[in-house]
């Protein structure tokens, strides 16, 4: 099949030549032929330009050890008609510029981020990437004689094809470097803007793929080394040589894509076809830049979408910093299941409001390195369950989770005994509660398939089991109970910090709400 285009977007099928129509796209968008983004993505895209330039001067203002080599090592390859390191007004090799510049961008790791997602399109591949890559179109507008509108228009082009290959295919995944992308999207928008043909840029592609392909060495191991922030500087640099030698006539690998022995087929063995297909936009304001966020501060991916979604959460809902105790209490509940897609499917025919599993991936500890985890999560819609969240989860690789050094803890805990809702007499809760769990409440008591209960108790009984307790906004999740080997145990981590602990009516002992973030957390002995 050729590809398809809309008024916006161009798709390449997986049973394509997907690196030539990456480099038909890269070409037509450059050249002007195709292509409108609109005003958001182009504001946006000046934004994130603008950061990663502070990003890169500041490394090289402290003269940090990487980018500092690299602008050094740059500087003894000059060029009359080359590329500028940040800083310098000589003229170099580009790919050496590009190296070091990108490298200093990257330093602090305070860069743009995409996350990979993109659920409109069904792209939940869920790659992280960062836009280590504007040296990129700013030294071809150099070597070219180009403007600052082409260099911009260069970074859009880029990032759209880096961040829609991050949405369809997880490398980190198969212990393979995500810089692998964004090598990609540079050979082909620096041949583009330096007048490489469509075929040319394939040949780039192909080498790149074929011959470069680092590993998460890079970033694994017992000493992270400069190798981690200048992944993408060096995998950058080869991809520019690949385009510079395949605009000489240098044949590399046609086809990469769908090459039965490159990295995608490889890892995602197919018929013939390549995994994934691909859509890349020219017009309008989807562009895969739109989903890419600021790094606020020096912290890692994992706490980069929490903090992101407090923000977000907070700019949508301004009323919660008048009333920060609407950010406590319980709002999330999980449950395990065995099979997701057979869970979901008995889910549906008990209760609406369930979407379709998703598929995630994450990265842990793991001994004295780090495993990828995967696990698919069944998500509930928010507007239809006044309780909170629910989550069902099929954990697809339980030996990461569960390892044997983590299942020990210094409170006693081995097991979750009830999760106890709270709600009026007469709520629906107790019925959704039994349709999400399928199962019929005994006494109030839903039995979990994993072990455990769910319970239902009036705000009466509520505050006659837990010391006069009053109930968060009703209906809710308000209290959980942990199973513990030995009482003393948890009674003495929360007596060194001075946590105040009472005697529930069944002997257990807990934590006030007001002490645990608005729910109550309570040990009972097993």
């Amino acid at each position: 099949m050729t590809a398809t285009e809309t008024t916006s977007s161009i798709t390449l099928p997986r049973d394509s030549n997907q690196a030539l129509g990456i480099g038909r796209y890269a070409c037509e968008f450059m050249s002007g032929r195709i292509g409108e983004p609109g005003e958001a993505v182009i504001e946006r895209t000046t934004m994130f330009f603008t950061d990663s330039i502070l990003c890169g001067l500041s490394a090289l203002a402290c003269r940090t050890n990487a980018p500092t080599i690299l602008r050094d090592e740059a500087q003894e390859y000059p060029r009359v008609d080359g590329a500028c390191c940040m800083g310098s007004t000589t003229r170099v090799a580009p790919e050496k510029a590009i190296a070091a510049n990108a490298s200093a961008v990257r330093e602090w790791d305070s860069n743009g981020t995409n996350f990979g997602y993109n659920p409109e399109l069904g792209h939940v591949a869920g790659e992280f990437g960062h836009n280590d890559f504007y040296a990129v179109p700013i030294a071809a507008a150099q070597v070219a004689g180009l403007d600052g509108a082409a260099a911009l228009r260069g970074m859009i082009c880029l990032d759209e094809i880096r961040g829609r290959l991050a949405e369809v295919f997880s490398l980190k995944s198969y212990k393979i470097d995500h810089v692998v992308h964004g090598a990609i999207a540079s050979a082909a928008v620096y041949g583009a803007m330096l007048g490489a043909t469509p075929e040319q840029i394939e040949s780039a592609i192909g080498m790149t793929v074929a011959h470069y392909v680092p590993w998460r060495a890079i970033r694994a191991g017992h000493q992270l080394s400069d190798s981690k922030g200048a992944s993408a500087a060096i995998s950058t640099e080869v991809a520019i040589l690949s385009m510079q030698r395949a605009m000489r006539g240098f044949i590399g690998p046609g086809d990469i894509f769908r090459n039965p022995e490159a990295l995608w087929r490889q890892f995602e063995p197919t018929d013939g076809d390549c995994p994934f297909d691909l859509v890349l936009s020219h017009s309008g304001d989807d562009f895969a830049v739109m989903g890419m966020h600021f790094k606020l501060g020096l912290y890692e991916h994992q706490s980069a979408g929490a903090l992101q979604g407090l923000i977000d959460l907070l700019s949508a809902n301004p009323d919660l910093l008048e009333q920060p105790s609407m950010l406590k209490g319980i709002h999330i509940t999980a449950f395990r299941c065995p099979e997701a897609e057979t869970a979901y499917a008995a889910l549906a025919q008990r209760i609406d409001g369930f979407d379709p599993p998703l598929q995630r991936r994450r990265d842990a500890p793991y001994g004295d390195g780090v495993r990828e985890f995967r696990f698919r999560n069944i998500f509930s819609q928010d507007a239809l369950f006044p309780e909170g969240r629910f989550i069902v989860i099929e954990h697809q690789t339980p030996e990461v989770i569960w390892q044997p050094a983590l299942m020990t803890h210094p409170n006693g805990a081995v097991s979750f005994e009830e999760v106890v809702f709270c709600a009026e007499p007469g709520s629906p809760t107790q019925g959704r509660l039994e349709a999400i769990i399928g199962a019929e409440a005994d006494g109030g008591h839903i039995a979990l398939p994993g072990g455990g209960v769910a319970t239902v108790l009036s705000p009466a009984d509520y505050a006659a089991r837990f010391d006069g307790a009053a109930a968060p906004d009703l209906p809710c999740a308000a209290a959980v109970v942990i199973g513990v080997d030995d009482m003393a145990k948890p009674a003495a981590c929360l007596e060194s910090p001075g946590i105040t602990s009472k005697r529930a009516s069944d002997g257990t002992l807990f934590v006030s709400a007001d002490d645990a973030n608005g729910g109550i957390v309570a040990f009972r002995p097993v």
